[in-house]
């Protein structure tokens, strides 16, 4: 009896609850803001900061590389220029796998594993913003923008894909100076970390494993980064993940609330 009254005093667990089209309006606003503010800094809007200073990045980070043996980005892609049908699937890679598999894997989560969802939602969340503070503070000049006296090549510019960052749009809107950290690798090994764990097919866990491999391949053999621009993004998805656990710990494990049709 003692035991009853003393489970009937406890407070209930809380739990977070979740709903379909809650979860997309954050994800469209959420999204919107960080472009929004990632295109005040660099190359887009009112820049705050100049090619110059982006120049001037690029030269901190290449010395650094070569200090440490890490500045081989040119040879790499050079290895590759020869095959015009490899580079373009890796624009394509670069443009557009960033965003499908990174939108697959939260309505996976979402509809399979929701006791997982707030954690791996908010560390994403929380990972996305953290890069803006590293564009604001360190807008770096990407390999593809460099001199060409450094030998690199802007493949979608010269190799094609499905969009330019010099179209009239895109040259607008987007901060070509946003490449410190890099959110393509931060977001791919954010994939891995949802995937692995919650699917059952072996070479779905291989393909899960190689996708952030693949993805420092390809954001070097078009060069749209540095290898240290991956290792930022490692550093803001781990301080994006602990955020995402601290904040599960805190509001409990979520149940999803989806519309059942009318009958």
């Amino acid at each position: 009896m003692t035991t009853e009254v003393q489970s009937a005093d406890m407070p209930a667990p809380a739990h977070a609850t979740l709903r379909w089209w809650r979860e997309v309006a954050f994800v469209l606003v959420f999204y919107g803001i960080y472009s929004v503010v990632r295109n005040q800094f660099g190359s887009a809007g009112s820049p705050v900061a100049s090619h110059n200073e982006a120049f001037d990045h690029a030269l901190e980070v290449i010395r650094f590389e070569r200090a440490v043996g890490l500045f081989h980005e040119e040879a790499i892609q050079r290895w590759f220029l020869g095959w015009r049908w490899f580079i373009q699937f890796w624009n394509l890679f670069y443009g557009t796998f960033h965003f499908v598999v990174t939108a697959g894997c939260i309505v996976w989560l979402f509809r399979r594993f929701p006791e997982r969802y707030v954690r791996w939602r908010t560390a994403l969340a929380c990972t996305t913003a953290l890069a803006l503070f590293g564009f604001a503070l360190f807008p770096l000049l990407p390999p593809r923008l460099l001199p060409a006296s450094y030998g690199f090549v802007d493949t979608l510019k010269n190799y094609g894909g499905l969009w330019s960052f010099d179209s009239g749009a895109m040259s607008k809107v987007s901060n070509q100076y946003a490449a410190m950290p890099s959110l393509h690798f931060a977001w791919s090994t954010w994939c891995a970390f949802v995937l692995v764990p919650t699917v059952r097919r072996m070479w779905v866990k291989v393909l899960a494993v190689l996708y952030p491999a693949l993805t420092v391949f390809a954001i070097i053999v078009t060069a749209n980064h540095y290898w240290l621009d991956a290792v930022g993004g490692a550093v803001i998805l781990a301080m994006g993940s602990l955020v995402g656990q601290l904040w599960a710990n805190r509001t409990g494990p979520a149940e999803v609330m989806l519309e059942q049709p009318q009958r």
